[in-house]
This record gives C-alpha cells, structure tokens and sequence, in this order.
C-alpha cells in the first residue's frame, strides 16, 4: 500500500504508480475528505476514492488553512511501514515527513541527487545525518519489507555485512563499538549497517546502539 498526500508532483506519481500497477493507495489530505487539494487532482481524488482510500482528520468541507499540510504529515508517517524521499528540498513537505517518521523510529531511506541542485538538498542531508541511502529499486522494495522474490534471511551476507554480523554475537552497540569489535573502518561499517537494515536484520535505536533486529 502506498501512502502519500495527494499533492502535485510525486505524491501524484506515486498514487498514480500504485493504482496503474492495480495495487492499493491511501491519499491522506490535509482539507476535509471531500475536498481534493489541489483541485487539479479532482480526477486522481476520484480515482483514490474509488479504489483506495482517502483520509482526513479535518471535517467535510473544511478547505486548505495554514499548517494544515505540515500537520497531516505526521499522519503519512505513522501509517507508513517506511519513509522514502525521492526527493526534497531543506523546507519541504517531503523532509518534514522523514524527520517526524524518525522520530517514531519508522525506517526512512532517501535517493540521492546531485550537490547543486535544491531540490535535493534536503535529501541529501538525510543521508548524511544517517537514514538509509537508496541507490536503487532493489533498495527501496527492501526498505518496505518486501523482495522481488519474496525470501529474505542471512544466506546472502558476506564479506562486511558478515563481519558486522558476527561482532554483534557480542551484543548489540554503538558504530564506534561495533567498528572497534569488527575491524572494519567506520565508513564501511556504516554501509554495512546500512545494507542490514535494508534487508530487516538490524536495527538502530534512538540512542543511536545497534542491535540484531527482532523476528515476529
């Protein structure tokens, strides 16, 4: 299920991809749930409604008021099993989205853009505060739980990821420990981490320790 706000651009697209594919889509929107924002999107409102499902903790009619995009967002983000930002600026929807996904501990990965282009600024900045880099579909697919094939498990690590699986035999602990107990060098223990928590075997806490990640 794909949740988004029905806003222009890649809300639109990513609602858009769900339905085309005949999967399912929720549009969570910050006017009432008969007031499609923008009005422009009358016909992709249409298309949610009947055939996913829209949302809204304002009442019927209640029109666009400041705040009230910012505020549905907290909204996307609990509902959402992960966060992905295709792309944002530093004051965007998008970005205030990922920061309050993280701050519910729901994963957020974010696809990287070039350093002199806006709108990735914010993305951008994702990565380097340490949410997980997309650098493909593959990435994206296993940051929701899920595989193209559908299996999962611990057959496939090898080198880093191996290393940093086996220093958490030792329990869990910050990057610094886990780099110091692996020895591994603290960029590639970073994108170890990175690569295990893409396929659900770790993950961080807000106080930034590293654990094996818990099943069921």
């Amino acid at each position: 299920v794909v949740v988004s706000g029905m806003a222009r651009g890649i809300d639109s697209a990513a609602h858009e991809g769900a339905l085309d594919a005949g999967g399912a889509t929720i549009a969570v929107l910050g006017t009432g749930p008969d007031v499609p924002y923008p009005a422009t999107n009358r016909r992709l409102y249409e298309r949610v409604v009947a055939a996913g499902l829209v949302l809204s903790e304002s009442p019927p009619g209640t029109k666009a008021f400041p705040g009230c995009f910012p505020r549905r967002n907290r909204i996307i983000a609990a509902l959402s099993k992960a966060t992905i930002v295709v792309e944002a600026g530093f004051k965007s929807g998008a970005l205030n989205t990922a920061n309050l996904a993280a701050a519910i501990n729901r994963p957020v990965g974010a696809f990287p853009g070039q350093i002199d282009v806006p709108n990735a600024a914010g993305s951008n900045l994702l990565i380097r505060d340490g949410q997980i880099l997309l650098g493909s579909i593959d990435d994206a697919i296993t940051l929701a739980g899920l595989s193209r094939n559908a299996t999962t498990g611990r057959q496939a690590l090898g080198g880093d990821e191996a290393d940093l699986w086996a220093a958490l035999d030792q329990g869990e602990g910050t990057l610094e420990q886990l780099t110091a107990v692996s020895g591994l060098e603290p960029r590639r223990a970073l994108e170890a981490v990175g690569r295990l928590e893409l396929a659900g075997l770790v993950s961080r806490g807000h106080d930034g320790v590293i654990g094996r990640a818990t099943v069921g």
